[in-house]
């Protein structure tokens, strides 16, 4: 089956690259994928490397969105809004006044001036798919994720989008290891079959089983045994030597507390949480075995690929494609009637989370099948969780107005009134001035 694909962000060396392997081992499509990335050389290099992997695909870079998109099938959105520079001040400029992240993507203050930079970008992309790939199906894997699935229905509600993210896959493996010590059998990740809901990187799961086995009181009993911590495994692979490593402790203490499985990696949780929980200070996070992850490191790890790509390009390292663990490609094959899929993914609240906005964007199972994209019905946040829950599902709304109305006082009382802004408020303010400025090549649309 011939299909086009439109890459916005074809330039990068990560999520481009595990897109081309996944693409080389569906054996039953072919085509064509159009890589757009504001830097040209990059997706110039990447039409390089990506047409080493498969015969059966054709990859392009174009230098305009608009022949990207023209024809496209599919378009998948992995963009860096803006550059690790204006990361390493989302992230590190907060400590100044004690406040530590793990990730500053999402939430926190970095995920807020990040979202500031991001949101208009989404609605120029928006705008391009309504005009040149209206019928399109598009797969976004850009952070803020619910901000931007929320900015690209906002400006084109016809729009068929959906965001993916892996970290509910990680808490399916973490079930499948209880598993395994529980009956000697180590289950494949998509054998337990969960029910999430909430937002993203802050999901939560109201049912987990592997075959008929309800997982919640198997649970309960692995959380008692490990709440000092899950070991990793090889003794050179753990929480201290790897930034995104964990023991499992923020996922177990929530439950423990509160009676449900939260999903996503103790990084991400931690940061939807109370700033004193678990990021109270570094002491705090090695007392929780989990890493804040400088962006030192994402620079020099920046620095690694941009050499992998070198010695790609000049064929000192062999092509080899390896399976991702990525869904993208099975939920095309599965739009496209290849195949059924039911996976978690983030779309606007339709009803299948009763007891949040409708409209909000929520991230539940969804099922694929030809042309469909249907909603699980994952019914209420329990109420054990819905403070949390609606508190962070409020603020995303609210945040995602006031950007849009490029209202910087309402964007503001949301940076001050977010969890881990422990500061006072003339401190927040005086915070939310210096990272502005810090990033003010990204905001020229605000009057700051």
């Amino acid at each position: 089956m011939e299909i086009k694909i439109a890459y916005i962000g074809g330039g990068s060396r990560g999520w481009a690259w595990g897109l081309m392997s996944d693409l080389a081992g569906a054996k039953d499509l072919s085509g064509s994928v159009y890589l757009y990335d504001i830097d040209f050389e990059a997706a110039k290099a990447n039409e390089i490397i990506g047409n080493q992997y498969s015969p059966n695909w054709q990859y392009k870079a174009v230098e305009t969105a608009g022949e990207a998109l023209t024809g496209a099938d599919f378009v998948v959105i992995s963009i860096l809004p803006g550059t690790f520079d204006e990361m390493e001040s989302d992230v590190h400029t907060p400590e100044k006044y004690g406040i530590w992240q793990s990730v500053g993507d999402t939430a926190g203050p970095g995920g807020i001036v990040r979202a500031m930079r991001t949101i208009p970008m989404f609605e120029e992309i928006a705008e391009n798919i309504k005009k040149y790939a209206p019928d399109a199906w598009v797969i976004n894997y850009t952070n803020p994720m619910t901000l931007c699935v929320k900015t690209l229905y906002r400006v084109f509600p016809e729009i068929k989008a959906f965001g993916c993210c892996h970290e509910v896959f990680g808490t399916q493996k973490l079930l499948a290891k209880m598993v395994e010590e529980e009956f000697g059998i180590l289950p494949d990740r998509d054998e337990i079959k969960v029910n999430p809901v909430s937002v993203n990187h802050f999901t939560w799961l109201t049912s987990a089983r592997w075959k008929n086995i309800d997982l919640f009181p198997l649970y309960r009993k692995f959380c008692e045994k490990y709440k000092d911590g899950v070991p990793c495994g090889s003794p050179d692979i753990n929480w201290m030597n790897n930034y995104f490593k964990s023991e499992e402790k923020v996922k177990i203490d929530l439950f423990l507390r509160f009676g449900w499985i939260a999903a996503a990696g103790d990084r991400h949780l931690a940061e939807f949480c109370p700033g004193k929980w678990y990021l109270e200070s570094r002491e705090r996070v090695a007392e929780m075995h989990f890493g804040l992850t400088p962006v030192s490191w994402r620079k020099k790890n920046l620095e690694e690929r941009l050499e992998k790509s070198r010695k790609m390009l000049s064929g000192e390292l062999p092509i080899e494609p390896k399976k991702t663990g990525e869904e993208g490609v099975h939920q095309m094959r599965a739009l496209l009637g290849l195949e059924d899929l039911v996976t978690n993914v983030n779309l606007p609240n339709v009803g299948q989370i009763p007891n949040l906005p409708l409209g909000a964007v929520v991230e539940t199972n969804a099922v694929f099948r030809a042309g469909t994209v249907t909603p699980v019905m994952a019914g209420e946040i329990p109420a054990e969780i819905y403070p949390l829950v609606s508190r962070v599902c409020g603020e995303q709304e609210a945040l995602s107005k006031a950007i849009a109305d490029r209202d910087v006082n309402a964007i503001f009382q949301q940076f001050a009134g977010d969890p881990l802004v422990t500061c006072g408020y003339e401190d927040a303010k005086k915070l939310f001035k210096e990272m502005c400025e810090n990033t003010k090549e990204y905001l020229k649309d605000y009057e700051l």
